[in-house]
């Protein structure tokens, strides 16, 4: 479901109708907010052009950088702590048990999981950029 500025002028119409009577005054606010939305979201698109033009990976790479974070949390999860703790009792050693992620990890796995999913359905339907 998307939120577009048709849907957010529909919103604020059904605010302005009850606090503008005029048809004349309602159609003037309507465009001072259409106008008012289009800038934002050409700004908007703007900074992110720019953001994503960016060299360096820390601007133009902070949304890599979730699913990189994303991913070492998952490995150090399930892969090198459960190895850490196997190498350490194999060795005659009793290391300590490595601190566990809550389960906010897996909220966040989903989440880039389902975004990512979002775009290949875009991308099969050919309405990628």
């Amino acid at each position: 479901m998307s939120f577009g500025i048709d849907d957010a002028i529909a919103a604020g119409m059904k605010v302005l109708d009850k606090f503008i009577p005029d048809p004349e005054a309602k159609a003037k606010a309507e465009t001072a907010l259409r106008d008012s939305l289009l800038s934002w979201d050409k700004a908007q698109s703007d900074v992110n052009a720019v953001e994503a033009a960016n060299a360096s990976v820390f601007v133009s790479g902070w949304r890599p950088f979730i699913g990189w974070t994303c991913g070492l949390a998952l490995a150090y999860q399930f892969v090198l702590s459960p190895i850490f703790v196997w190498v350490g009792l194999c060795a005659g050693f009793h290391p300590p048990v490595p601190p566990k992620l809550d389960d906010t990890l897996w909220q966040l796995v989903f989440a880039m999981l389902g975004m990512g999913g979002l775009r290949t359905l875009e991308k099969l339907k050919g309405v990628a950029r």
